[in-house]
Formats: structure tokens, C-alpha cells, sequence
């Protein structure tokens, strides 16, 4: 990241994750934000999603220039993935080693390749602190880039196993002090409004600060910003954030071929 123009940063979505999103001639709202965003994570089935949808997903991503990354979740369909679960470590490793040969099998039929992983939900959140997990996580991944928060466990594992280790930051998400992002059920945990998004999101990629939840100025080094699929008017988020980054000459890219 710079402080002045000519910053570049990577918007990344959660895609995939819908049942009925891509039934055939339904331009859905994962249409709509692969027509935004530089990177589309993909769920593998674990917390949600199938091969249908997956291999619509990769194709449409393919087709739009945008990178595919394995979206790897707990096995918990039954709470989108939203619950950790003390799984033992080698389990943890086959679960993710399953996700990950699963989109990539299903990516190259349709033209594409996984390009990085990133953990889904309550594994996300865990593999910032469960070092145990972390590093079972990082195990079931040979080559690819690992996408998680800054200064967790998961990214300093990827990195000590010689992977590619890419920070990102949240720009519907609210901050903690410590840099850290709010429960989802706490007041803050959401911002919805587009205009405050977009600014975020800017002051991010050109200055490597977000204002958290208290005020307090929280650095954050970023090579990629998410926007939630499932935040009310995220494709309006979507395109207002990247509105504004382009306006201001931030590039805008893939992280990962």
C-alpha cells in the first residue's frame, strides 16, 4: 500500500453460496458482483453450494477475467458455516484438502484454476487465533495463496510452510482496536452505508488506516478488500466502492493470477 495515487488493491467477494442463484436465466446478485469485484471466492460445498453451482461460478469468473479462490469452510451446512467445531487436525487437513480437489476438478472443466484459498466463517475467525487449526488449514495447501486477516495464526503458518501469506481487510465489516473485527452480534459489526463504505475502503487503500468502532486509527495492511455477499445492497456497495477507488486511480487487480 501507498499514501498517494497509484495504489493498487484486489475486492474479493464470497460467491457461490446461493441454491437457486444460478438457475438458468437468473442474472443473480453473484452475476451482478463478479461484474465488480477482481477475486470471487468460492464455497465448496462444505458450508454451502454444489458442483452446479460451482462450475457456474468458475465460468462465469473465467469469462470476466476474474480469479477463483476455494472459499474452505468447516462441515457445517446446517450453519452456513458460522459454528467452530473442534474437529481434530488431520480431519481438519482432509476436509480442506477435499474442498480444495473438489473446485479445482471442477474449475478446469470449466476453463479456470484456483488461484488461492480462503477459510469461510467460524474457521476464518478460529485460524486467527487456533493455532492448531491454522496450521491444519495450511497443511492441505501445496502451492496456493492463503487470504486471511493480518497478524493471524493462519498467514504465519502459510508463510513458515514457504506459501504465500495475503492479507486482506473488510470494507462492510467493523474494526476493533486491536484490529480485529467485531462479532456479528455486537452493535457495529455491519456498515451498510455506501457512502462510508467507499470511504473506508479508499482511506484503506491509499493510506493503510481504517477508524475503528471506537475511533481509534487502526493500521491495516491490505492486499485485498471483501465485500460480503450476503450485506443488504452489496452490489450497490460493490459498485460504489470501486467507483471510487477507480475515480481515485487505485487498480484495481487479482492478487493472484
Amino acid at each position: 500500500m501507498t499514501g498517494r495515487m497509484g495504489a493498487r488493491i484486489d475486492l474479493n467477494c464470497d460467491l457461490g453460496e446461493e441454491l437457486d442463484a444460478w438457475e438458468a436465466g437468473v442474472d443473480g446478485l453473484d452475476t451482478m458482483l463478479l461484474d465488480v469485484v477482481t477475486s470471487a471466492n468460492v464455497a465448496c460445498g462444505f458450508h454451502a453450494g454444489d458442483e452446479r453451482i460451482m462450475a457456474s461460478v468458475c465460468r462465469a469468473a473465467s469469462a470476466r477475467g476474474v480469479a477463483v479462490g476455494a472459499h474452505v469452510s468447516y462441515l457445517d451446512r446446517e450453519n452456513f458455516g458460522r459454528r467452530f467445531l473442534d474437529v481434530p487436525a488431520d480431519v481438519l487437513t482432509a476436509q480442506v484438502a477435499e474442498q480444495i480437489e473438489t473446485l479445482q476438478a471442477v474449475a478446469l472443466r470449466e476453463g479456470a484454476r484456483v488461484a488461492y484459498v480462503k477459510p469461510h466463517g467460524a474457521l476464518y475467525n478460529a485460524v486467527v487465533h487456533h493455532e492448531e487449526h491454522a496450521r491444519a488449514v495450511v497443511a492441505a495447501i501445496t502451492d496456493l495463496p492463503v487470504l486471511g486477516l493480518p497478524g493471524s495464526a493462519v498467514l504465519a503458518a502459510a508463510s513458515v510452510r514457504g506459501l504465500r501469506a495475503v492479507p486482506e481487510a473488510f470494507a462492510d465489516r467493523g474494526y476493533r482496536a486491536d484490529g480485529t473485527l467485531v462479532p456479528r452480534s455486537e452493535p457495529g459489526a455491519l456498515v451498510t452505508d455506501a457512502a462510508e463504505v467507499a470511504a473506508l475502503v479508499l482511506r484503506l487503500a491509499t493510506d493503510g488506516v481504517v477508524r475503528a468502532v471506537d475511533g481509534t486509527e487502526v493500521t491495516v495492511a491490505a492486499e485485498s478488500v471483501c465485500v460480503h455477499s450476503d450485506t443488504p445492497g452489496a452490489a450497490a456497495l460493490a459498485r460504489t466502492v470501486r467507483a471510487a477507488l477507480v475515480a481515485h486511480g487505485v487498480m484495481l487487480a487479482p492478487f493472484a493470477g
